[in-house]
């Protein structure tokens, strides 16, 4: 079975595209492609609350690429999902119209906490140390998930309107960070100790750059350690500096702000960095739908 899923976010456009295969009743996932264009929406929406004219019409030709591709990847379901930037675009409706005449693509403006449950349909969890409780953080341009993960079980699930380019564009006020902090401290509690779960390309390449072996939890001390060092650099030194381009150097500091923060409320000492994504999660739940319905 080709399954793909299409996220369109606050920052970049993901199309991923996965073989579905059962082994001995088990499902096993592979990846045939994965395409990411920055299409950056929320700096358009979040200052001046709708999508320019310039950016509409990248969102119109990127979906009709991603639609080619699914169409020379024979893929037989999908679901294609936008989440903040799209959520806030007074004209988002109206985008998405065109993008179901030209390309034949259906997407859909899911809530922040249909995007939280999208990150936890990964079920990373449930491979990891049942003596602990896990705290899944993904990190977006325009908003912030979080996920509680205890005793097997869901306990928790918040999206904030906290994301890389709204504190780049001044948007997150005190009040809102206050909401998130007494959030955290009064729902991620446990006798347990919590580790968190981080996804979002910002800590995958913090996770990449930190040498942290696959499948080993990160010191949260580095997300610290790097937070410092690029907090004093201009865009164009972190591009030097860390290899990174520069629509990951620019919100790159901006994430780890943010995963900082959460982590020193939670106080959580140790991260998980899987590389699963919103549109992991969306494949396996167009799955687990199919799969239903047989």
């Amino acid at each position: 079975m080709i399954i793909a899923a299409i996220d369109i976010g606050s920052n970049a456009a993901r199309l991923l595209i996965n073989e579905v295969k059962e082994t001995n009743g088990k499902a096993e996932f592979t990846k045939l492609n994965l395409l990411r264009i920055p299409l950056r929406l929320g700096f358009d929406v979040f200052s001046k609350g709708e999508i320019g004219a310039e950016r509409k019409q990248m969102v119109i030709k990127t979906m009709t690429i991603f639609r080619e591709l699914m169409e020379i990847y024979k893929v037989e379901h999908y679901r294609a999902c936008a989440t903040s930037a799209m959520r806030d675009a007074k004209n988002g409706q109206e985008i998405i119209d065109i993008v179901k005449e030209q390309s034949d693509i259906n997407i859909e403006i899911i809530t922040g906490d249909e995007e939280a449950t999208l990150i936890y349909e990964n079920h990373v969890a449930e491979g990891l140390d049942k003596d602990f409780a896990y705290l899944y953080v993904d990190v977006g341009g325009g908003s912030t998930e979080l996920t509680f993960y205890e005793n097997n079980e869901m306990q928790y699930e918040h999206s904030f309107n906290i994301g890389t380019i709204r504190l780049l564009n001044g948007l997150v006020t005190p009040t809102i960070w206050d909401e998130m902090k007494d959030e955290i401290k009064d729902k991620i509690k446990s006798k347990k100790t919590v580790v968190a779960i981080g996804s979002g390309g910002n800590i995958n390449k913090i996770f990449s750059m930190s040498k942290t072996k696959d499948g080993k939890p990160m010191p949260v001390a580095m997300i610290k350690k790097y937070l410092k060092e690029m907090e004093k650099l201009s865009v164009e030194e972190r591009m030097q500096q860390y290899q990174i381009r520069e629509d990951r150097a620019d919100v790159i500091v901006p994430a780890l702000t943010i995963f900082n923060n959460v982590m020193t409320w939670a106080d959580i000492k140790h991260i998980y960095v899987p590389k699963i994504s919103v549109a992991d999660g969306l494949v396996h739940s167009i799955y687990t739908k199919v799969t239903e319905q047989k």
